[in-house]
């Protein structure tokens, strides 16, 4: 399914640089939405706000739509971002790769373990162990973008790299373990459709609509199957080809792969996960006292988040430079290394989303879950966030 590049340039490095700056204004955004929903939400509007969620449109409520259709889109430039980088960008390389690898992996670990620390006894409860492993790289990236020339330039790649290694592990995650019961049917009409896609992609189809209507097929399907629709997504992404056009044999950056990812940046960033977010993180408080707080699933959400990740990446970071795998950014301290591990530990999208499902059937754990996800993330932006600030200015730090 992956195509090998032909040639290598700085041309992936400019669209690394695009994408964080529009992951950076969509975080912005990301955050009025959310701030939106959850004023909507204990206003006099809140009968409306969750109705008109709940309001089915053809076979599903619009709410259903947003999460099982729209976030298809973002799983979809999930996997652009992966294969590209993987390929031929800033991943390309096992060197690239350690520091950022090794930090994911740190970072999705110990927040688990932390989790179910408190929610171990439940096997109800302990479904949303994956919860707090996400980092919402839109989030995080906005945040930095509020502290200007402060953060090093290589301190942000760094970031992306870890959030998008973060991004495959929750994909995974997804696959693996929050599928319905599976129908054999479905999956084999999904896996004929991504067949034809696979083939589309070796035989060299140059044109993008073949791949999305075909896309559209697999959805379907795999909506269908029990596994989860957005994992469509995710295949869609890998069979589009990443492999120079025939009309500029020398530049990958107008290959398809890299067409539909510039295509979906920016309609991604400022409408998907604006809409999710504004559709997700409503939380009624209504009903709900400071025990909420303190129930042993809200706890182990928002710790996960401020202390497992800011151990995990940060304590797997040191770790790997300790051992002379990888090395500091370029011009970051141990300071800086605290601010990101802190912005890592927001986890806004990916965790609402892992957390409905984790708890499809039950509305109060999902409440405790996003009650948790928001401390949490409000609480690692916010220190994150103010390490950074007090950090040194890059040019103040002697590259190691």
């Amino acid at each position: 399914m992956a195509d090998a590049p032909q040639r290598r340039g700085l041309r992936p490095i400019s669209v690394l640089r695009s994408f964080l700056d529009n992951a950076a204004a969509g975080g912005l955004v990301l955050m009025a939405a959310a701030a939106s929903a959850l004023v909507i939400a204990n206003s006099a509007l809140a009968p409306a706000y969750f109705a008109a969620l709940g309001a089915y449109v053809g076979p599903m409520s619009i709410g259903h739509w947003i999460n099982d259709g729209l976030m298809a889109v973002f799983f979809l430039l999930v996997g652009l971002e992966i294969k590209r980088e993987m390929l031929d960008g800033q991943l390309a390389s096992w060197s690239n790769r350690a520091l950022p690898g090794i930090a994911a992996a740190g970072g999705m670990l110990v927040p688990a373990l932390v989790y179910l620390a408190f929610n171990a006894g439940s096997a109800e409860m302990a479904r949303g162990w994956a919860i707090p492993t996400a980092t919402d790289i839109a989030f995080a990236l906005g945040v930095m973008s509020l502290l200007g020339p402060r953060v090093p330039a290589a301190l942000k790649v760094f970031l992306a790299a870890l959030a998008i290694i973060d991004d495959l592990g929750a994909v995974v995650i997804i696959a693996l373990f929050y599928s319905g019961q599976l129908s054999m049917l479905d999956l084999g009409f999904a896996a004929t459709a991504l067949a034809v896609l696979i083939g589309m992609n070796r035989t060299g189809v140059a044109r993008l609509s073949p791949f999305l209507l075909v896309g559209v097929v697999l959805w379907f399907f795999v909506l269908r199957s029990g596994v989860h629709a957005t994992i469509a997504g995710v295949l869609l992404a890998l069979t589009i080809p990443l492999r120079p056009a025939p009309a500029a044999p020398d530049d990958l950056v107008h290959s398809l792969l890299h067409q539909l990812e510039h295509a979906l940046q920016k309609p991604v960033a400022f409408l998907v996960v604006p809409i999710f977010g504004f559709a997700n993180a409503g939380v009624s408080f209504a009903g709900l006292s400071l025990d909420t707080a303190t129930q042993p699933l809200t706890l182990g959400v928002a710790l996960g988040l401020l202390l497992g990740k800011l151990v995990g990446v940060l304590g797997a970071s040191a770790l790997a430079i300790r051992l002379g795998i990888a090395s500091l950014p370029f011009r970051a301290s141990w300071t800086h290394m605290l601010g990101v591990a802190l912005l890592c530990g927001i986890g806004f999208t990916m965790s609402l989303f892992i957390g409905l499902l984790a708890f499809a059937d039950y509305p109060l754990l999902q409440a405790e879950a996003k009650i948790g996800i928001l401390a949490g993330s409000l609480a690692a932006g916010s220190l994150g966030w103010l390490v950074l600030r007090l950090a040194p200015m890059p040019s103040e730090v002697r590259p190691a």
